[in-house]
């Protein structure tokens, strides 16, 4: 046989291979790392323009990243968070409106969704959605579909902090600060999954820079010496000296993130993972630390330092390492939509939020469109903005009603600190009149009525706890919500 024939049949079986090589490579989803703060502004970054914090690995992500800069959580508040984000509904539908709720097992988990399609799934951190105690540990039908299990259901002692592993319930701790301790944890779990068949999800949940500030790294606070701290011109000055202290802590914890996050990059790179690996860095919500008045640690505001928060996409596999900031404004619930969008997944039908994925797959930006986000009943904030409200947010405005009618209304962009509230003013009555009609059409399509706070409290069926103020232990570490009504789900 000579060498042309062996040519002709030989060349066929090359091209299956290259063809059923790349059809494979087509096949093969994308990992996926959702890594998620807990009380972090969008503002707190330093590609966000803070002026105080050093994140370097933050600053260069974003830079790769599609950096959502009109992100906010549609319930600022822990509990609430992440049950939309599990669930990809609104707080109105589940009923998670308050901390320490036990999210239903009826729910469709986010585990169970990505499981569905493909993934192998894992969950490191702050879970914050089983309800049967902070310290409690937690059965695996009651985690959503996670498999890999390193989780607390909620500790913010950072220094000794717990966790519970696979299915053992012997309570463990992390070793020293657990930021560290998590991460480490993290890049031996992507070590462990390369090379395997199936794409791995994996969620790290960062308990940190939620308060306690004070123990974050001494070695980070000495990089915030309190003289050298600047803080924004909505706090009031009588509040400044105080709000100093808490504000070291906070940006030392920041930048212990910060640190992380590097080495979590620094791993996907060394592994070769990185090009087939999409990110998400965001937070649940983030803190007003004295902003208008409001006393550090709160959060649950309208205003922008507590329901705005950072929102990054970085999939170089799409577009490459380059990314563009994008002005469309996006809300919790449309965080898995987008992403299934993105992969070309199928959507879970009950999801109510919107698949925004062309805003990365098309490269554009959808004209004014509103995003939804709300409280239903006030707790523990104090004040005039401890009140019901339900706004939206759009890439230039922010807009709130509370019960009595239209209540706020910033230009964002000419008044980024939201010191000029623009509802009463006759001049913008135009503008409130349009904002309020894209609330109510928000509203109208989850079918809320925005009622008084009570209305959903008896709607849920919860009522006061049996023992105690608080329907927890935090073991002094985490005084939350000193104010709020103890409340618990009674029904399972």
């Amino acid at each position: 046989m000579n060498l042309r024939t062996y040519q002709k049949i030989l060349f066929p079986i090359f091209v299956c291979i290259a063809f059923c090589g790349t059809i494979a490579a087509q096949q093969k989803k994308p990992n996926i790392i959702y890594i998620l703060a807990d009380q972090m502004r969008a503002s707190a970054p330093g590609y966000a323009g803070d002026p105080n914090v050093n994140t370097p690995n933050l600053d260069k992500l974003a830079q790769e990243s599609y950096n959502f800069r009109n992100a906010v959580s549609v319930m600022p508040v822990c509990t609430p968070y992440r049950a939309a984000l599990m669930t990809g509904k609104y707080p109105t539908t589940t009923g998670m409106f308050l901390n320490d709720l036990h999210l239903p097992l009826s729910e469709y988990g986010l585990g169970d969704a990505l499981a569905d399609r493909g993934y192998t799934t894992g969950y490191i951190g702050k879970w914050h959605l089983d309800g049967h105690g902070r310290h409690s540990f937690i059965p695996p039908n009651r985690r959503r579909g996670f498999e890999y299990w390193k989780v607390a259901e909620c500790d913010h002692n950072y220094n000794h902090s717990h966790y519970y592993a696979g299915n053992s319930d012997e309570k463990l701790y992390w070793e020293g600060y657990d930021t560290y301790a998590q991460t480490r944890d993290a890049q031996q779990y992507i070590a462990n999954q390369v090379g395997k068949e199936k794409p791995f999800a994996l969620f790290i949940s960062y308990g940190t820079p939620h308060f306690p500030h004070h123990t974050a790294p001494e070695e980070l606070k000495k990089n915030y010496p309190l003289e050298d701290i600047v803080l924004p011109e909505n706090v009031p000055a009588s509040m400044v000296e105080d709000l100093k202290i808490e504000a070291q802590g906070y940006y030392a914890h920041c930048e212990a993130l910060d640190i992380s996050i590097g080495k979590l990059l620094s791993s996907l790179e060394e592994l070769g993972v990185s090009e087939n690996t999409l990110i998400v860095f965001t937070s649940d919500h983030g803190e007003m630390m004295g902003a208008h008045g409001v006393r550090a640690k709160a959060k649950q505001v309208a205003l922008a330092e507590a329901s705005r928060v950072p929102f990054l996409i970085r999939y170089p596999d799409l577009h490459g390492k380059t990314g563009r900031t994008v002005e469309t404004p996006i809300t919790t619930p449309d965080i898995f939509p987008t992403i299934f969008g993105m992969l070309d997944l199928p959507i879970p039908s009950s999801y109510e939020g919107d698949d925004l994925s062309e805003l990365i797959t098309e490269n554009t930006e959808i004209k004014d469109h509103a995003v939804l986000y709300m409280k239903l009943s006030p707790w523990g904030v104090g004040g005039e903005y401890d009140k019901e409200y339900r706004a939206v947010k759009t890439s230039r405005y922010t807009y709130a009603r509370d019960l009595d009618g239209p209540w706020l209304l910033f230009d964002d962009t000419k008044d980024p600190l939201q010191m000029h509230n623009l509802a009463g003013d006759p001049s913008h009555k135009a503008l409130v009149d349009k904002l309020d009609q894209q609330l109510w059409k928000l509203l109208g399509k989850i079918g809320d009525e925005f009622k008084p706070a009570q209305w959903y409290i008896d709607r849920w069926n919860l009522e006061p706890a049996a023992h105690g103020s608080i329907p927890y232990s935090n073991d002094g570490q985490d005084q939350e919500n000193p104010q709020s009504p103890s409340l618990t789900k009674v029904t399972h």
